[in-house]
């Protein structure tokens, strides 16, 4: 499996599905990993600066990955990249994110790729998320975090990928505010209107078998 995983916004729970995917994949006898090649956000440690969402991926895949090939850019502030780029007088390139996508598919079998923020995310001036998610010739998963506004989100993200040209082989609906009223009324909105498969509806903290099924609809449609 071969897969970039996208979302509807911030904090949509990219990293929680892509980690519980890595994790199902490794239960199944499988040689996955996940990267986050643009990180934004580190906190203080024990140990120094921490991302929480590297450190998820790199649990989830058991540290197979070096550090270099986990992350690429990595900024402080908690803001978007190509911002924390500018104060950090660094540009966000593809080149060295191609790189070690190459290295990391080059040992490992299945490789997730998380994005950062939502869809459509400047990543300098003159690039866009969507630049790298062409350059690296990935299917792309959405996932949609069911909270108040998302049928919006989710059908515009849809929308945006496909005119970008890009492969939106499904979305999962993933429950970050339990508290929702009529959550599942919005899932069946947008799944009758955003023309691509419903792959998972995950619970709030959904658990390692909730991730299983998923995994398996991916397995089959993904290169």
């Amino acid at each position: 499996m071969r897969l970039f995983v996208t979302a509807t916004d911030t904090d949509a729970g990219k990293t929680f599905v892509t980690a519980g995917l890595v994790r199902a994949l490794r239960a199944a006898g499988r040689d996955a990993v996940a990267m986050k090649p643009i990180a934004s956000g580190f906190v203080a440690g024990p140990d120094g600066p921490f991302n929480a969402d590297l450190v998820a991926l790199a649990a989830a895949a058991q540290g197979a990955l070096p550090p270099d090939d986990l992350n690429v850019h990595a900024f402080e502030p908690a803001i978007a990249p190509h911002q924390a780029a500018t104060l950090a007088g660094v540009a966000i390139e593809l080149a060295p994110i191609l790189a070690a996508y190459a290295r990391v598919a080059a040992r490992h079998a299945d490789v997730l790729v998380e994005g950062v923020g939502g869809f459509a995310v400047p990543l300098s001036p003159t690039l866009m998320q969507a630049d790298l998610m062409r350059a690296l010739k990935l299917p792309l998963l959405l996932v949609v975090g069911v909270r108040l506004g998302c049928i919006n989100h989710a059908l515009l993200s849809a929308a945006a990928i496909r005119a970008a040209g890009l492969s939106l082989v499904g979305w999962v609906a993933n429950h970050v505010d339990p508290s929702m009223r009529e959550a599942q009324a919005s899932i069946d909105a947008i799944a009758a209107r955003i023309g691509t498969p419903l792959l998972a509806n995950l619970s709030h903290g959904a658990g390692a078998d909730e991730f299983a099924k998923l995994a398996d609809p991916l397995n089959a449609m993904s290169p």
